[in-house]
């Protein structure tokens, strides 16, 4: 642990925790215009505090450099004055989309009169929405959105995850504690500080953006289950499955991005080149990056060397299968060791199948459920792989890259989940609440609908505005 992250932390995770709870409380209840003007705060105090934000990076990445570390992660951690401007801008993206919280989710209208002989006349009125007045008649049921609590996120190399999730948890008014990886403490640190400081001149808790260090805190947080609300990894497999078999807190994350593209033999040739050069070289440490590309046999012979050329000339590595080596026989390609691997550099796996439906069988056992593409013309060959490839995203004629809570509009996102519980895919702010159900009535009670002369409910769907 730097010295640096051992002086800005000197409580214990459970006091951490403790007060991000309490802070959370705060939060919950708060009007989106002082959470809009929070993040506003944090998106100029990150703008003035570029040169400590610069530095302290600085020391992490000298400090990284003798710590052998993966092309993929030292590109991670690194920051500079265009990422930084991107993170703010990111703060400043969430800030400008829609509030997230009291959003009526469904209505029924449970009984359309009050109690007999306590003023109900039976006329129905129809509620406008959570604040509806005490004078509407009748007992009505409301699913409203709310926060999850306190969120624990646990990161790697990631300097802009601190900004994506503080804004976000902001935003949707959940109070979040951080847990950076070492390689990265120093930067964390130092924009935790300026975030804290930045809720406080809003008048708002530090303590709902707080962080902690050490691999001990880990192991703390993840059994504070009454305090915590739910835990987002961001990293790498073991990382992911050693939170999801260490905690009863619900996980949100993923554990792999292998990805994959499939080339169908109606593919636009131009097209997939390009396609295929973004998801592989424009960020290839990212999760969206393509790992493995598949090429219908029909078209292999003619496309594979075009595809060789093009992503030799981008410095791309090729592994590939017996047919591939063969077809590229005049080209380095290395075997394919093992289907199942996310380079997170510039390297990616090819392959020759058969038909859409080897491509999709591929997929389905070699993928970790992120997100898949496929590059046809034709239609029915494209809606029956969106339809059918199980995965958190499917697109067509599109790279993997768009995978994306920033390129969604959701402004940003705290990590991808391949999970099918909760939320799925890039998680925006709808992911980060869950609802709770407001019932008003006047006086209103179980006795008076039991029995042969009981009342009935109406249970009537109504308007969610």
């Amino acid at each position: 642990m730097s010295a640096v992250a051992e002086a800005a932390v000197a409580v214990s995770a459970r006091e951490v925790a403790a007060a991000a709870k309490r802070a959370s409380r705060v939060l919950a209840p708060l009007d989106e215009a002082r959470r809009n003007a929070a993040l506003e705060a944090m998106a100029l105090a990150l703008e003035g505090a570029g040169a400590e934000l610069m530095a302290a990076n600085a020391e992490d990445v000298r400090v990284a450099g003798t710590l052998a570390l993966a092309p993929a992660t030292l590109a991670r951690l690194k920051l500079d004055e265009r990422k930084l401007r991107e993170m703010v801008e990111q703060v400043r993206s969430v800030a400008t989309l829609a509030d997230p919280l009291g959003r009526v989710l469904d209505a029924v209208e449970l009984d359309d009169r009050d109690p007999d002989g306590l003023g109900g006349a039976s006329t129905r009125v129809r509620e406008s929405g959570p604040g509806a007045p005490s004078s509407v008649v009748g007992l009505r049921m409301q699913k409203v959105s709310v926060p999850l609590g306190v969120l624990a996120v646990i990161f790697e190399a990631r300097p802009d995850a601190v900004t994506q999730i503080a804004a976000l948890a902001l935003k949707s008014g959940n109070a979040v504690i951080l847990k950076p990886g070492r390689e990265v403490e120093r930067t964390a640190v130092a924009l935790v500080r300026v975030l804290r400081a930045a809720l406080g001149s809003q008048g708002l808790p530090a303590d709902a953006v707080s962080m902690v260090v050490g691999r001990e805190a880990v192991a703390e947080l993840l059994g504070m289950h009454s305090l915590i609300d739910m835990v987002i990894p961001r990293g790498s497999k073991a990382l992911v499955e050693y939170v999801q078999g260490n905690t009863r807190i619900p996980v949100l994350g993923h554990a792999e991005g292998v990805c994959h593209i499939y080339v169908d033999r109606a593919a636009d040739e131009a097209l997939a080149l390009r396609v295929i050069d973004d998801a592989k070289t424009d960020y290839p440490a990212a999760c969206n990056a393509v790992e493995t590309v598949l090429v219908h046999r029909e078209i292999a012979a003619e496309f594979l060397p075009k595809l060789a050329e093009r992503l030799r000339s981008r410095g791309v590595k090729l592994h590939g299968d017996a047919l591939v080596r063969m077809l590229l026989r005049d080209m380095p390609v290395e075997p394919v060791e093992e289907w199942h691997t996310e380079y997170g550099e510039l390297a990616v796996s090819v392959g020759v199948v058969e038909s859409l439906d080897a491509a999709m069988e591929h997929i389905h056992a070699h993928g970790s459920s992120h997100t898949e593409s496929i590059l046809t013309e034709d239609a029915a060959a494209a809606e029956r792989f969106l339809r059918e490839v199980d995965a958190a995203g499917v697109m067509h004629n599109a790279s993997t890259r768009f995978a994306d809570g920033f390129r969604y509009g959701f402004g940003a996102e705290v990590g991808i989940s391949t999970s099918k519980f909760h939320a799925r895919g890039p998680v925006g702010l709808d992911g980060l609440t869950t609802y709770k159900y407001v019932v008003r009535g006047h006086g209103h009670v179980t006795g008076d609908y039991r029995g042969a002369d009981g009342r009935s409910f109406t249970h009537r769907r109504e308007a969610k505005a």
